[in-house]
């Protein structure tokens, strides 16, 4: 079954308005003027510019939209912010929210409750105890699988585990391996669901206490040995170049070679494209019987700390985040909604996508947001690679990269 295009990057807006006093010069009225409120959002840019005009008139303001790169504005903020060149409002991942808001970038703000946030939610987008984003989008891992080869989602791993013996899909050029499931373990972001599902995490207290790390007590470790059988059991070589894994794990799956792989919503517009016959569904149960625990994420709408005009930015905030919007923004984006009225209405729109996605971050955990998470990247970047290879054993890899973390942040002196 296909999926509707899915579209997920960020847009750009430009909203002002408050109008000049008039004021009378020897009889004669001089004109008023709207002033205009910068809003960058740019993969959000065409629902936004279709649908503005009601806000403008409700308002009396003038909105442009810019369809600038998300990180490029997130990035320039704290020179074009003091310049006066940057924007009033903008979307944000969410894992950015919250370094931007410690080193004084954004200024908080204040949800929509038509929104229904729940708690998960407001923890993607909290720093410090403050707000600094309004949730736009959610976003997290999926299983895609390929319709003409299961009849049906593969709801275990142990299931997944079964393809891989299935002489259907063995690899040419490969003796003994088999591409019937694939996933890009070797990339942290990918394999992180499979670490949590066991037990492991980045940092303690929800991922606010940076002094605590999880990455090498005993649950992840068991994933990570989990993980390496994998790739030393069944997948090709080519599996554990992080740089081509993805392309490669893509590719047979478009070539109908692979019959399910676990990556994110995104590629549905290329599975699309491909012709390969697929439909979404929820990541299957581990083999200890807990969920798949991929980060949670998504985009939210944010207040720059340089703005004259907070007021607006914020009424444009509630605007964008209400029910009605979000609705609207859905039907032409077809991104899954974190405003939780719009999401419910989105979960019985028929799109299998959007209920994978619902079903996955109902389990998924909010990405740290803290500043400290910049290292964590780098830290963790060999840590998948050095067990699959056999380098070293998943003790050893998983006490290595926690070693590297720390040593990162006690330097970067957060």
């Amino acid at each position: 079954m296909k999926m509707n295009k899915w579209v997920s990057a960020a847009s750009a807006l430009l909203l002002g308005a408050t109008p000049l006093v008039a004021s009378f010069v020897g009889g004669v009225e001089s004109a008023s003027a709207q002033e205009t409120l910068i809003v960058s959002a740019a993969g959000q840019f065409d629902y936004v510019s279709e649908n503005i005009k009601a806000f403008e008139e409700a308002n009396n303001v003038k909105v442009e939209v810019w369809d600038k790169d998300m990180f490029e504005v997130l990035d320039g903020l704290s020179l074009d912010g003091p310049a006066g060149t940057g924007p009033d409002v903008m979307i944000a991942p969410y894992d950015r929210v919250g370094s931007l808001g410690a080193t004084g970038m954004l200024l908080p703000v204040t949800l929509n409750d038509e929104a229904e946030y729940d708690d998960t939610d407001k923890q993607q987008v909290t720093f410090d105890g403050e707000i600094y984003a309004a949730p736009a989008t959610i976003e997290t891992l999926v299983m895609f699988y390929n319709t003409d080869l299961l009849e049906k989602a593969p709801e275990t791993f142990e299931e997944l585990e079964g393809l891989l013996k299935d002489d259907k899909y063995a690899f040419e050029g490969e003796d003994g391996k088999n591409v019937g499931f694939l996933a890009n373990w070797v990339d942290f972001y990918h394999t992180y669901g499979l670490l949590a599902g066991y037990g492991g995490y980045v940092f303690g207290e929800d991922g606010t206490n940076p002094e605590e790390l999880g990455l090498n007590n005993d649950g992840a470790v068991e994933a990570i040995e989990y993980a390496t059988k994998f790739y030393q059991e069944s997948w090709p070589q080519g599996m554990q170049d992080k740089t081509s894994a993805p392309d490669f794990l893509n590719q047979s799956f478009m070539d109908g070679k692979t019959a399910a792989v676990i990556t994110g919503p995104w590629m549905a517009n290329d599975f699309n494209n491909s012709g390969v016959k697929y439909a979404a569904a929820k990541i299957p149960t581990l083999p200890n019987g807990e969920d798949y625990k991929p980060f949670g994420g998504g985009k939210g709408w944010t207040i720059s700390a340089f703005t004259e005009k907070q007021e607006l930015a914020q009424k444009f905030i509630d605007w964008v985040t209400s029910t009605e919007q979000q609705d609207i923004m859905y039907e032409r984006l077809e991104e899954v909604p974190a405003n939780q009225v719009s999401r419910k209405k989105a979960a019985e729109s028929g799109s299998e996508l959007t209920a994978a996605v619902i079903d996955v971050y109902k389990n998924a955990v909010p990405m740290p947001n803290i500043p400290q998470m910049a290292e964590v990247w780098t830290g963790a970047e060999n840590m998948m690679f050095d067990a699959v290879s056999g380098s070293k054993s998943a003790k050893e890899t998983a006490d290595a990269a926690v070693e590297l973390i720390k040593e990162a942040i006690a330097q970067k002196g957060y």
